[in-house]
């Protein structure tokens, strides 16, 4: 697994706020189609660990399980799948989009991008997808995950105050802490 692009806050192209992550796996397509779209596999290193999801355009996709918002489980709407390339799913009233790109047999490029609902959430939410997409490359590569949902952590805060001080915007609410 190669990180090609660091968490970073954008201005899509219709103006509204975003944070992108890239990784490259060593794996085909296929099977980061998997890790991205399976349950079985979304527990590891998603954020909301208790998931379904209908892979069909305007399918739902559910969501619980999220330590940091205990009581929480809400639904989100399928925007856009055409596997094993692209999914994009509403995530509350925020847009979820992974693009996947093979570039050989062996290896994939992932790009997630968070479209974000205010732009003060672009630190918070990049400093999480952090966490989970540690937790992606960990399983990706076999390794025991334990996944991202022990709440804030010292790895989240860390990140967060690093996103803060490259001046990615801040000070949305933080689920989990007073």
């Amino acid at each position: 697994m190669t990180t090609t692009h660091l968490g970073s806050f954008v201005t899509l192209d219709d103006g509204r706020p975003a944070v992108r992550f890239e990784r490259v796996y060593d794996h085909p397509i296929d099977r980061v189609w998997s890790l991205v779209t399976e349950p079985a596999e979304l527990v590891h290193w998603f954020p909301s660990p208790e998931i379904t999801i209908d892979l069909t355009p305007g399918g739902t996709i559910t969501f619980a399980g999220d330590p940091n918002m205990p009581d929480a489980r809400f639904s989100g709407r399928i925007v856009d799948v055409d596997p094993p390339r692209r999914l994009v799913f509403t995530w509350g009233n925020e847009e979820l989009r992974f693009d996947l790109e093979p570039l050989d047999e062996r290896r994939t490029r992932l790009t997630l991008t968070d479209v974000l609902e205010a732009r003060d959430a672009a630190a918070r939410n990049a400093a999480g997808w952090d966490v989970c997409l540690s937790a992606l490359d960990a399983r990706a590569a076999g390794a025991p995950t334990g996944g991202p949902h022990a709440g804030p952590t010292v790895a989240w805060e860390e990140r967060y105050e690093e996103y803060v001080a490259a001046g990615v915007p801040s000070g949305a609410p933080i689920p989990g802490k007073g």
